[in-house]
């Protein structure tokens, strides 16, 4: 009798899959539509303003670009990393962007390099000192601001993500690129 009462009062949830572009808000939070739609507007501003075309033609080929950081300078937690990786995975897909790896990965590929001088047979191992050397690093932050009625009940988030891309040569700026969002959180039957 008791392990049924215990059972009966316990919370029960239910999982329902859905479509990955549908939007659910359910905190106010940053979530992935928010990391979706800034990964989208960055990369169809980035890919159609001049410096592309104006590196490309100068120099007969696509620019090569690496993924620095993007520090979240925001009062929540929120990886950066869920709208860069998609935006270096549309600008390898478009052909017109050529992508290195970032410094953690090629950590990681060196050690397998190194690796490979003393394990592997001398037909497959991979040469040192032949990597591709990036042309432009994609750098930025996201800053947040907050304001809360006095009563608690209606808060305003609004975020502001700035990207650049910076000459790795230079560190002449070629392309800037900024996405807002500001969400209206109205709490109903809170009790502040």
């Amino acid at each position: 009798m008791i392990f049924m009462l215990l059972t009966a009062c316990r919370p029960s949830q239910q999982v329902s899959r859905i479509d990955p572009g549908t939007t659910t808000d359910l905190s106010g939070k940053w979530n992935d539509t928010d990391a979706r739609l800034v990964a989208e507007e960055m990369i169809s501003d980035a890919i159609t303003k001049p410096w592309l075309n104006q590196f490309s033609r100068n120099n007969q080929q696509p620019p090569v670009m690496i993924v620095g950081r993007v520090r979240n300078e925001s009062m929540e937690h929120i990886d950066t990393e869920v709208f860069t990786k998609e935006m270096e995975r549309a600008f390898v897909n478009s052909g017109s962007v050529s992508v290195v790896a970032n410094s953690q990965e090629r950590a990681e590929i060196r050690d397998e390099r190194v690796d490979q001088q003393v394990n592997a047979s001398f037909e497959s191992t991979k040469k040192m000192a032949q990597e591709l050397g990036a042309d432009f690093m994609l750098i930025g932050n996201i800053n947040s601001i907050v304001d809360e009625a006095v009563d608690n009940r209606t808060l305003a988030v609004f975020y502001t993500v700035n990207l650049e891309l910076v000459n790795v040569e230079t560190n002449q700026k070629v392309w800037i690129g900024n996405k807002k969002i500001k969400k209206l959180i109205e709490r109903r039957n809170y009790r502040g």
